[in-house]
């Protein structure tokens, strides 16, 4: 069977070879991207710990799903040893969490018991407080990144795996693993605020502008011969008489505007922004998939 990344002539090209995706190094990609941002918003210390738990079962989840598929149909020892780690390491910090439950997180408990003790200050009731246990160590956040440093092993292989032009494979793996797993993240977090609603934007802020930092690298990978530009021109027809390639056209800029749109809704104090920034990532993670998976389509 093909390599995960395999290079293979297009059945209507006459130019280079360009590069197929597999379903395990896709899997593997995202997952990987999602815990290691994971770990980024983990380490400011003030999103609540059922946050962690939603992130690593999540992408937990998908890092299995790349060993079964890569075990099952197009077997890459060193990528599916790797996916194999992530899920070992996910494992691991996922116990680690919930035995550390009841120290909580720093900086959400210091926001609770400045906003108790205004609250007891202002009219004399005290609201009723979460029992942390001081003590019980707090959850380490560097053990979150240990699954992303095994996984991006993993996500070498997979691009080298496919031999010429394995740079630019490589190069693809590595930033829609980061592209994906930043607007996934910033998804997942924007509803975090319906449980967590005293939570600072600071850390959704943050990924909402990793988002928008990664979005031209991702442009650029997919645009580097072989790229889309060979299907926007007619080199490689995208069987749909180039209406293909303009719905990809249509994703990567929609993106861009979505990022944009959600940034400018986070400047408005009302709660509600961050309601609507979360309806516009939802867009975005389309517009997103569009931008990745239909120029892999394309150029399969």
């Amino acid at each position: 069977m093909a390599s995960p990344w395999s290079t293979v002539e297009h059945p209507d090209a006459s130019g280079p070879g360009v590069i197929d995706l597999d379903a395990a190094t896709f899997l593997l990609q995202w997952a990987v991207g999602g815990l290691f941002f994971m770990w980024l918003t983990g380490r400011r210390r003030e999103v609540g710990i059922g946050y962690g738990w939603t992130i690593r079962i999540t992408f937990g989840l998908m890092a299995v799903g790349g060993v079964v598929v890569g075990l099952l149909f197009d077997p890459v020892p060193v990528r599916d040893a790797s996916a194999l780690a992530v899920v070992v390491a996910t494992v691991v910090a996922m116990v680690v969490s919930v035995l550390r439950r009841r120290a909580g997180v720093a900086g959400q408990r210091g926001v609770e018991e400045r906003r108790t003790a205004r609250v007891a200050a202002m009219t004399g009731i005290d609201r009723d407080r979460v029992d942390y246990d001081d003590a019980v160590p707090e959850f380490p956040p560097w053990l979150d990144l240990v699954a992303p440093v095994v996984g991006l092993i993993g996500l070498v292989a997979g691009g080298m795996a496919a031999g010429d032009p394995a740079l630019l494979a490589v190069a693809r793996t590595l930033v829609g693993s980061l592209f994906l797993g930043a607007v996934t993240s910033a998804m997942l977090l924007g509803h975090w605020y319906l449980v967590q609603p005293g939570l600072a934007r600071g850390p959704l802020l943050e990924l909402v502008a990793w988002t928008g930092l990664v979005w031209p690298f991702e442009l650029l990978v997919l645009l580097w011969p072989t790229g889309m530009l060979s299907v926007l021109d007619g080199s490689i027809p995208d069987g749909y008489n180039g209406l293909l390639g303009w719905f990809w056209v249509a994703c990567t800029v929609s993106t861009l505007v979505l990022v944009i749109a959600t940034r400018a809704a986070l400047r408005e104090r009302q709660y509600s922004a961050v309601m609507a920034a979360t309806g516009l990532l939802y867009l975005a993670i389309l517009t997103a998939f569009g931008m990745d998976l239909v120029a892999r389509a394309a150029l399969a």
